[in-house]
């Protein structure tokens, strides 16, 4: 680009434009103006930065390069972010030129911590946190099934809050909400650890069994908050079972890692810790059926036990046990007279006593002479042997 004379500028017999120092330094800052863009987006990290008369001081420096960087005092008393020595940081700036030193400097408009600054502040306070076996699982407290009270920490407003809101009510409306409000972004950590050890004093007389700490979407670098060391202790030492809901699924802060469960998001720390009551209805009614079943099925069994004893009771009647034992005895009676001797004498037998009354029952008992009493059916007989004739085979 070729540098023309502005007005001011005198040439010479060369025909080479001939400059102040003035003129040449407000050349320079015209070309830089229409040059260069109003607003840009530099990523660097701070050195040496300090503080005169309220405006922050720095150099901004990569692996080849440096330039001088200057927040003013009424720009950074609006930042929640205040760079110190060697953060990584990405900056919104502007270029100031002052034309009557000729000195060049980015006008620093917001500044936030970059991605690469977060991430090795992440893996700092993991290397001292571990080996302490604060991000042991084995150490995390469980889940209340039905809190009856959980406390929200979360900034108050915000569509993560309405959204918690909609999905505890939806939930389980049973349990009382407590929102506690807090800043989430920037140089915030003691105003958050100020209201969680408030929330945990007074956790019992709220009946609060279940913290939430939560922050919705953005971008890694604004969820550095979260990486904070004393942050992360005060956390691990919370009494109450504490979930967290930071930034997006794939967002992992150091309060995650030290939390006793990590949601992916502020909506599913309330779904992690808040029952579904459609669902328990579900479970309840499937209960209850199996519950009904379960009964009939055992009424089933006690009826046909209740039928079996009263059959036995029937049969156990003394009506009926006196039936039984009269037909027994007439069955016995009968037995007894068909195995009567009687019987045998109606068929034509005889029984024959001799004197004394002795049965006999051979003829070698008897010989002729002897007087004999013959039994018949219907009477007696006397008798005298005229003679005996033994058979041979016997």
């Amino acid at each position: 680009m070729e540098l023309l004379p502005p007005a001011g500028a005198v040439s010479t017999e060369l025909g080479l434009p001939r400059y102040s120092v003035a003129t040449l330094n407000q050349a320079i800052a015209s070309l830089l103006e229409r040059g260069f863009a109003p607003r840009f987006l530099l990523e660097a990290t701070v050195s040496r930065p300090q503080l005169k008369k309220g405006h922050l001081w720095l150099t901004l420096v990569d692996e080849q390069a440096s330039i001088s960087g200057v927040i003013w005092a009424s720009q950074l008393s609006k930042l929640s972010f205040q760079p110190s020595e060697g953060d990584g940081v990405l900056v919104v700036g502007k270029l100031n030129f002052w034309a009557s030193r000729a000195s060049l400097c980015v006008q620093i408009l917001d500044v936030r911590p970059s991605l690469s600054a977060v991430l090795r502040q992440f893996e700092r306070v993991r290397a001292l946190l571990e080996p302490e076996g604060l991000l042991d699982p084995t150490r995390k407290q469980s889940l209340p099934a039905m809190p009856a009270a959980i406390a929200l920490l979360t900034s108050v407003p915000s569509s993560a809050l309405a959204d918690m809101l909609r999905t505890a009510q939806e939930r389980w409306p049973a349990t009382r909400i407590h929102v506690v409000p807090i800043p989430v972004q920037g140089a915030v950590e003691e105003q958050i650890r100020a209201r969680l050890a408030e929330v945990v004093a007074r956790a019992q007389d709220f009946g609060i069994e279940a913290i939430v700490l939560a922050r919705g979407g953005g971008s890694r670098e604004d969820l550095a908050v979260f990486d904070s060391e004393a942050l992360a202790r005060d956390l691990a030492a919370c009494p109450l079972p504490l979930v967290t809901g930071l930034g997006h699924e794939d967002d992992t802060t150091i309060a995650d890692l030290v939390a006793d469960y990590r949601a992916a998001t502020p909506t599913a720390a309330v779904v992690a810790l808040l029952p579904d009551r459609h669902h328990l209805l579900q479970a309840l009614q499937q209960q209850r059926l199996l519950l009904r079943q379960t009964l009939i099925h055992r009424l089933q069994r006690e009826r046909l036990r209740l039928d079996a004893d009263q059959a036995r009771l029937v049969q156990l009647h003394p009506r009926v046990l006196l039936a039984g034992a009269r037909t027994q005895l007439e069955q016995r009676r009968e037995l007894l007279q068909a195995l009567s001797p009687q019987r045998l004498l109606e068929r034509g037998f005889a029984l024959v006593h001799q004197g004394d009354g002795q049965l006999v029952r051979s003829v070698r008992q008897v010989q002729a002479g002897d007087a004999l009493q013959l039994r018949v059916a219907d009477g007696r007989i006397s008798t005298v042997v005229q003679n005996t004739d033994q058979d041979r085979h016997g």
